[in-house]
Formats: C-alpha cells, structure tokens, sequence
C-alpha cells in the first residue's frame, strides 16, 4: 500500500442518542467530538438509530394499514377506470 493516502483506521465510539446505547467499532469516519470509556479516549460518533432502537430489531415496529388507506383514496377520488368508455 502507497503511504500516506489511506484515511486513518480507528477504533471509533458510537452514540445512540435515542436510547444512549454505545459501541465501539474501527472505522475511517471523520469525528470532531471525543468520549472516554472505561479510562480511554475514542472519537465519537453520534446517531440517531443502531440496532438497539430500530423497530425492526426491536420487535416494536408498526404494521400499516393499507387497506384503509386504499379505501380512503377511492372515497376521495371515486373508483375510476383508466379506459375512457367505461
């Protein structure tokens, strides 16, 4: 590899900030704040969903409800053909 052409790999703290879940990871990403775990200083990265908040993994997501969304379109614009002469 050439010198001096590669980003820094690092091991990078990222925040959860919904639910304040931390994990540290290596990584390239650019980080301007800094937090110290367990005695040692990391980058930190913050974002707003991880595996420990997203509905999918959490088992909390929403089911939506379509049909009731079709039938309010069809009240609203009729229930119209594409063809002109029906």
């Amino acid at each position: 590899m050439k010198k001096d052409i590669h980003p820094a790999y690092r091991e990078v703290a990222f925040v959860d900030l919904s639910n304040d879940f931390k994990f540290i990871t290596r990584s390239t990403i650019a980080a301007r704040d800094k937090i110290t775990i367990d005695g040692v200083e990391y980058p930190l990265v913050k974002i707003e969903v991880s595996s420990e908040s997203h509905p999918f993994y959490t088992g909390k997501h929403k089911v939506m409800d379509t049909a009731g969304r079709i039938d309010k379109f069809r009240q609203k614009f009729g229930n119209r053909s594409g063809k002109a002469g029906a």
